[in-house]
C-alpha cells in the first residue's frame, strides 16, 4: 500500500468517517504536498482553456503532477502548452495520492483500468458532454482541489467486474468498471450466448449481444438497451440482452457474488468482448468467466452530492421539451 494510502487509511480512523452504502465521508486537513497523477482525452482540442487552469490551480498548491506520457505529448507538442514541470509516465507505472480523468466517461474509464488494484481515488472533470462518473465541471475544479486540500470530500467504491478465459485474466485488460459486452461481429447474424450462473443453466440468449454490467455502469450501454437503472452500491450485477430475437428475453438482476459463465455459439465462428468498450476478438467456443474483482475503484464526489439529483438532471426527467 503507498504512504499515502496508509495515511489517509490511518487518519480515516481517527476523524470523522460515516459509511452510508460504499460511501465515506472523509473530513481532515492536509499538512503536506499531494500528488497527483492526470490522464487526459486527446480529442478535445477546445478544452486547452480548461487544461490551464487545472494545471494553474495545482501548480499554485506546489502539487507533484504526473501525467499520461500520451496526454503529455498532446499537450507539449500539440497544444503547445508550457508542461516541462509535469513528470509523464506510462502504463500503471505510477503512485499518486489523486488520479484527475480530463475528459468524458469514456476517459474516466481508461483512467480506472489504468488504476486498477491501487486503490488511489479517481476525481472526472467532466470536459466531455453526459458525465455521469465525470461530474465536475471545469468552472469548479479550483473548489473541488480545496475541498481535498481541506479533506472534505465523499469516496464512493464502485464495484468491478472481472473477466476470465481459460482461468486466466481476459487479454487487453480483464476488469470492467462499467460493463462486459459479448456481441456479434459487424457482419455476422446474431448469436446465441449460452449462460449460466453459480453452476446453473440459466438460458440460451439469441441476440446481437448480451451486456453485463454493474450498478455504475447501468445508465451506459445497458440502459440504451433497455436495462434497468441500478443506485451504486447495490450489490447486484444486470444481464441484458442486446436486439434479442425473442420478445420474453427481458433483462435480469442478480447478486455480484454469483459467478456468470458464457459460452458462445456463432455463424461466423467468431465474436466479440468489449470490456468497458476495449474490444477482443475471440473463437467460438471460448468459456467467458465473470465474477466481482476482489477490489473496488474509488470515487471522488463532492460533499453534498446527491445520486438521484446528478440522475434527474443527466436523464433531463421533467424537462419540458416544448421550452
Amino acid at each position: 500500500m503507498p504512504d499515502s494510502l496508509k495515511f489517509r487509511t490511518f487518519v480515516g480512523k481517527i476523524t470523522k468517517c460515516l459509511p452510508n452504502n460504499g460511501k465515506k465521508r472523509i473530513k481532515f486537513m492536509v499538512s503536506r504536498k499531494l500528488k497527483f497523477a492526470i490522464f487526459g482525452n486527446v480529442y478535445q482540442a477546445k478544452k486547452s482553456v480548461s487544461i490551464r487552469k487545472i494545471l494553474s490551480c495545482l501548480a499554485e498548491r506546489e502539487a507533484e503532477v504526473f501525467i499520461d506520457s500520451g496526454f503529455y505529448r498532446y499537450l507539449k507538442e500539440g497544444r503547445q502548452l508550457d508542461v516541462e514541470a509535469l513528470t509523464p509516465f506510462s502504463g500503471d507505472e505510477f503512485q499518486a495520492d489523486f488520479v484527475i480523468s480530463m475528459g468524458g466517461d469514456g476517459t474516466f474509464l481508461k483512467a480506472a483500468g489504468r488504476v486498477g488494484a491501487k486503490g488511489i481515488p479517481i476525481i472526472g472533470v467532466n470536459m466531455g458532454r453526459l458525465g455521469f462518473l465525470s461530474d465536475i465541471s471545469p468552472a469548479d475544479i479550483e473548489r473541488c482541489v480545496d475541498s481535498l486540500y481541506e479533506g472534505d470530500y465523499v469516496l464512493e467504491d464502485r464495484a468491478v467486474i472481472s473477466v476470465e478465459t481459460g482461468g486466466a485474466p481476459f487479454p487487453g485488460g480483464g476488469c470492467a468498471l462499467n460493463d462486459v459486452a459479448i456481441l456479434k461481429r459487424d457482419d455476422a447474424s446474431m448469436i446465441s450466448i449460452h449462460a449460466t450462473v453459480n453452476g446453473e443453466y440459466l438460458t440460451t440468449f439469441q441476440a446481437d449481444g448480451l451486456v453485463v454490467s454493474t450498478p455504475t455502469g447501468s445508465t451506459a450501454y445497458s440502459l440504451s438497451n433497455g436495462g434497468p437503472i441500478i443506485v451504486p452500491g447495490t450489490k447486484v450485477m444486470a444481464m441484458t440482452a442486446v436486439a434479442p430475437h425473442s420478445l420474453n428475453i427481458r433483462p435480469i438482476v442478480i447478486s455480484d457474488d454469483c459467478e456468470i459463465t458464457l459460452t458462445v455459439e456463432s455463424r461466423s465462428h467468431h465474436f466479440l468482448v468489449a470490456v468497458d468498450g476495449r474490444s477482443e476478438k475471440c473463437k467460438e467456443g471460448t468459456r467467458l468467466t465473470l465474477r466481482k474483482a476482489p477490489y473496488h475503484i474509488k470515487v471522488v464526489k463532492r460533499a453534498g452530492h446527491k445520486y438521484f439529483r446528478t440522475l434527474r438532471e443527466k436523464m433531463m426527467w421533467g424537462a419540458d421539451p416544448r421550452a
